[in-house]
């Protein structure tokens, strides 16, 4: 089946995950098709994603295991975004709330890790990432040492992701209860923010780009922040009635599925 008119235009596709090409286990309806018509058209793909709890080599294991074709040079985490702003920076102790590929990308950004020692509260970083593993002594000990000056980065601010069962809080839920404790703001490096869209662009080379997603605030936000189109899929957060009703910026596209945006 030929690509839409919409798809056509653009050289490269950026797609988020959760919501547009997946639903927590589950592809969304035909999106391993959606995915071979876009390569099969000649459209270099990047999957973006502000879901911190993976490794993009676990990314490129989940994709796989639906049937969803990807390399690891297509997939560009807010992992990889937290790394490129630590790096460089002078080596300074580190909290760290998140997963253990978050743990890995600080780690690789050559900063001194301080949890479970007696540092921990007095770190002149906190990383902020949601994981499944969120307890309330990381909370506790994130809130101890804000107040004690640490600079607060954040893996996004998304409030909600979607899973089989129902929505779950995502890292914005996190920010927003440490943001409260300690009246201080958080530097987000997550989608809305531009630096995900301008590492997939680097990867990309040159050309247009559209991004596609789920949501008004991250996606089609971000796509606006970096220069880029952003269409809305319906399969995760965003109704057809609040899409519709977007403004500054609207989507250029709005569609059921991923596959539907794709074909003509």
């Amino acid at each position: 089946m030929p690509l839409s008119p919409l798809v056509a235009r653009y050289d490269h596709v950026l797609l988020d995950l959760d919501g547009c090409v997946w639903v927590d286990q589950e592809a969304t309806p035909h999106a391993r098709e959606a995915l071979a018509e876009l390569r099969a058209g000649g459209k270099r793909l990047a999957f973006i994603t502000n879901d911190a709890r993976l490794a993009p080599e676990e990314y490129v294991r989940k994709l796989w295991s639906m049937g969803l074709q990807a390399s690891l040079e297509e997939i560009v985490t807010v992992g990889s975004a937290i790394q490129y702003v630590l790096a460089g920076r002078p080596r300074r102790p580190t909290f760290v709330i998140g997963s253990a590929a978050i743990f890995r990308h600080v780690a690789d950004a050559g900063q001194r890790i301080v949890n479970g020692t007696d540092r921990a509260a007095s770190a002149e970083v906190v990383v902020v990432a949601g994981h499944d593993e969120f307890t309330f002594d990381e909370l506790r000990t994130a809130t101890q040492a804000v107040l004690n000056g640490a600079e607060m980065i954040a893996a996004g601010r998304d409030r909600t992701f979607p899973a089989a069962d129902g929505w779950w809080p995502g890292t914005g839920a996190i920010v927003a209860a440490l943001e409260y404790a300690t009246e201080r703001t958080a530097r987000s490096v997550g989608k809305p923010d531009s630096i995900l869209f301008q590492t997939a662009l680097d990867r990309l080379g040159d050309g247009r780009a559209l991004m596609v997603g789920d949501r008004l605030d991250a996606d089609l936000g971000g796509a606006a922040a970096a220069g880029l189109d952003g269409a809305i899929v319906l399969t995760g957060v965003t109704t057809r009635e609040q899409a519709e009703a977007a403004e500054d910026p609207a989507p250029v596209a709005i569609a059921d599925t991923l596959y539907a945006l794709v074909t003509a």
